[in-house]
């Protein structure tokens, strides 16, 4: 099954509309819960930053019998430093943002922590796509 959704730039309002019916799919496919937990919080954290820092951009999705590839890709500024970017806490959200209770700094860090295959490409100035795999516990099928 393919997947796809715009990001809407700088609008909080629709953020997390994408992993949302994402996530609603893969309860109506029967997926494990605790799987849905990792590909939802991990895209949900992936589709913000888009919002947030890459001034909107696009999420691909495959689900297929094994796992579910989650593809969001922005056009935004890059990040700069994906290391410093990685350690829980280290935010470049604007004080708008974090007045509003987003740019925690937990966006990468929570892709990677439930993530279970994590590939991010990115460069300044010509933005960031993250690859987010999740694979489904078959026990359960």
């Amino acid at each position: 099954m393919y997947l796809h959704y715009d990001i809407p730039s700088n609008d909080l309002t629709y953020a997390g509309e994408a992993s949302s019916n994402v996530k609603k799919i893969l309860v109506q496919l029967g997926i494990d819960p605790q799987c849905i937990k990792k590909a939802a919080i991990s895209m949900y954290e992936a589709e913000l930053n888009a919002v947030i820092h890459g001034g909107g951009g696009t999420a691909d999705i495959v689900i297929d019998k094994e796992k579910i590839k989650i593809n969001i890709s922005d056009s935004g500024p890059g990040i700069a430093d994906l290391e410093l970017a990685m350690q829980e806490g280290y935010s470049t959200a604007s004080d708008e943002i974090r007045e509003m209770g987003f740019g925690a700094g937990m966006g990468l860090p929570n892709m990677k922590r439930y993530a279970d295959e994590l590939d991010i490409k990115t460069k300044p100035g010509e933005g960031t796509t993250v690859v987010i795999t999740v694979m489904f516990d078959t026990r359960h099928a």
